[in-house]
């Protein structure tokens, strides 16, 4: 690739530099897909190395793990996530530049925000009673399920304006998280009525699970496709 001499040394120094190496955005969406990996899975490790192993994944909740011993590793494993995800959103607004997708920005930030909250406030002890950082902690967490799935199904119209496989691709993962938080909220509204707990209604640690993984999936697909279209666009 030539370089085009312009009889201005720092011109052509500049010049070539912008055309040999990748913008630092080319870099991110890839560095944070690795970080939110990571991320994912220092928590299924948590599923499966003792003594959190004996956790019930179908009924005990995500947060059950910051209540013992492996607390460092569960709030690892969410910075290491927020942080990718901070690093996939700005992707996000670099790829829709002049134009970038405010809405989804704006709940990429929520999601960020909430996940450094849940590890700032644990969720409640039951076995000790409620407690005030329980509460912020449960309505973080409420905000990341709805944010992250809503902030990617706003993403991928602009992200992937001529890429319909990698569009409907995270556009499934995060209707599919959307569906699972649903059977919350039918639970909810059930209870309004007389009907049984909400967190009775589902096996809550499942669903919650499902609502997590669903969406979490889709915001890696959202990065990964945006290094493959930007790979095969250059």
């Amino acid at each position: 690739m030539a370089v085009v001499d312009t009889g201005n040394p720092q011109a052509d120094l500049a010049h070539g530099a912008g055309r040999r190496f990748p913008l630092p955005g080319g870099l991110l969406p890839g560095l944070g897909a690795l970080l939110v990996s990571a991320g994912v899975l220092g928590l299924l490790v948590l599923h499966l190395v003792p003594p959190t192993s004996a956790i019930s994944p179908v009924r005990r909740t995500l947060s059950e793990y910051a209540l013992g011993e492996a607390k460092w590793a569960f709030d690892g494993s969410l910075l290491l996530i927020a942080v990718g995800s901070a690093l996939v959103f700005a992707a996000v607004a670099r790829r829709g530049v002049p134009k970038p997708p405010a809405t989804a920005l704006v709940l990429g930030v929520v999601w960020t925000v909430s996940l450094v909250v849940i590890v700032a406030f644990t969720k409640t002890n039951w076995a000790v009673g409620p407690s005030l950082g329980g509460t912020i902690h449960r309505y973080a967490s409420v905000a990341a399920f709805v944010s992250l799935p809503a902030s990617v199904l706003f993403a991928v119209r602009r992200v992937f304006p001529d890429n319909p496989g990698w569009r409907w691709a995270a556009r499934g993962c995060a209707v599919v998280s959307l569906l699972w938080f649903g059977s919350i909220v039918v639970g909810a509204v059930g209870m309004a009525f007389g009907g049984p707990p909400w967190w009775r209604f589902v096996p809550l640690g499942l669903v919650e699970r499902m609502v997590a993984f669903a969406a979490v999936a889709g915001l890696v697909v959202l990065a990964v496709g945006m290094v493959r279209t930007r790979r095969t666009t250059a």
